[in-house]
């Protein structure tokens, strides 16, 4: 616990404290601080290849990994994403006409001024689909998993670029900040506890990703799950594991918290879709 909470306290936070509005430049320094802690715990990872998860760390479960994305398993979800991408709404218009193109997920989440909250990529296609007279999609997999992964498979290459343009979208990012390092569940542990403080150890036959990159390859296949998944479905999985009630998949909550994570990740490439066990 006092490692865990000398590290959060590196990136400006104190475990499971509410705080003030801090200045835009903070986050910046939080950014630093967090991506130069895996680079001093892992010297032999190449900073880009957070991207890639527990992989880049762990030589063993790398190879296994290779091996698969030879043939990876999100290629049906690729494809029907693409599918969905080029269908027409009711009204004859489609996603092209909200978002210009389809490789913009480095873009997101961002702060949107308008509606006073952060706006994930899922969030606007939803927001795109009801402007436009069709009803949402689920978000946690189906075919908002599968638009996720064309989108992010569009975007491959380009670097996470997230941006907190005032101080309403840093009191976002603050509360993002503060759910990650904040002890929770049954078992009262935070986000940090597993993906900063413990990653590179193993939970039982798991070995724990370290957080950073964490955002960059989602939507996943997840073995687990035998098919694709969204991030916000696996944060109410994280959330279980520790005996917490999960939110609601684009709660606040939820959207603050990717908000943060995604921004920790700045300057990495995206990397969607993923593969994972």
């Amino acid at each position: 616990m006092r490692k865990l909470l000398t590290i959060a306290m590196t990136f400006g936070l104190a475990v499971s404290t509410v705080y003030s509005t801090t200045v835009l430049a903070d986050a910046e320094a939080d950014r630093k601080a967090f991506k130069d802690y895996f680079v001093k715990k892992f010297p032999e990872t190449d900073p880009n290849d957070f991207i890639n998860g527990v992989y880049s760390i762990d030589k063993a479960s790398r190879a296994q990994w290779e091996e698969i994305e030879e043939f990876p398993p999100y290629e049906i979800a690729i494809d029907s994403g693409e599918s969905e991408w080029n269908k027409s709404f009711a009204n004859g218009k489609g996603y092209k006409d909200c978002f210009g193109k389809a490789g913009v997920a480095d873009q997101y989440p961002q702060w949107d001024d308008g509606k006073g909250k952060v706006v994930t990529l899922a969030l606007a296609i939803n927001d795109c689909r009801e402007a436009n007279g069709e009803k949402p999609l689920k978000y946690k997999k189906g075919k908002m998993a599968d638009l996720l992964a064309y989108m992010g498979y569009q975007t491959r290459g380009k670097k996470v670029n997230v941006k907190i343009p005032n101080a309403k979208a840093q009191e976002a990012y603050d509360k993002g900040k503060q759910f990650y390092y904040a002890r929770r569940g049954q078992l009262n542990m935070a986000c940090a506890h597993c993906h900063v403080d413990n990653s590179g150890m193993r939970i039982r036959a798991d070995l724990l990703s370290p957080a950073l990159g964490h955002t960059t390859h989602f939507p996943v296949y997840r073995s687990k799950w035998g098919g694709m998944g969204t991030l916000h479905r696996r944060f109410a999985g994280c959330n279980k594991q520790v005996r917490a009630k999960p939110f609601k998949a684009q709660s606040e909550e939820y959207r603050n918290l990717e908000y943060f994570l995604t921004f920790m990740s700045n300057g990495l490439d995206v990397n969607a879709p993923g593969a994972r066990k």
